[in-house]
């Protein structure tokens, strides 16, 4: 579970990497708040100078491969500690903690507390990510529930 949570984070990272254009726009939207209520009162939030759009961008996509390469490290060493001693494995299922707040960092932080409040993007009928992201935080903190049950 671990090294799938790993290999989503790191697809998702080098997916925005390589098609970097596709999510941008999700990006300069949201921050803009161009497609919000045009008569929201928070409107005078939006980021509108297109350096802050790539910078915003480039420190969710850290986040994304900072997430993946955190489980990473979690999972293949759990793999290598799955038959040591358990005091052994649990120090190697512990790394996983720290990928578990990694995407809680991306997912909730970035995407539902900075995009979906302070940014509004609740507001906006197609630049609204607070679903997917919701989806994929439940997935991560389910994993690290079950990761951190004894043995």
């Amino acid at each position: 579970m671990v090294l799938g949570l790993a290999t989503f984070a790191l697809l998702v990272g080098i997916d925005n990497l390589t098609d970097y254009g596709s999510n941008f726009l999700f990006v300069r939207h949201v921050l803009s708040m161009d497609t919000t209520f045009p008569d929201s009162a928070l409107r005078w939030r939006a980021l509108t100078p297109p350096w802050s759009w790539h910078a915003a961008y480039a420190l969710i996509i850290a986040g994304e491969l900072g997430t993946g390469a955190l489980f990473a490290a979690a999972g293949l060493r759990m793999l290598r500690d799955r038959v040591a001693p358990p005091e052994v494995f649990a120090q190697a299922r512990n790394l996983a903690h720290y990928g578990v707040l990694a995407g809680f960092l991306v997912w909730f932080l970035g995407f539902t507390v900075i995009g979906g409040e302070w940014f509004a993007m609740w507001q906006s009928p197609r630049w609204n990510g607070q679903e997917p992201a919701f989806r994929f935080l439940v997935a991560i903190l389910a994993v690290g529930l079950y990761v951190q049950q004894p043995d």
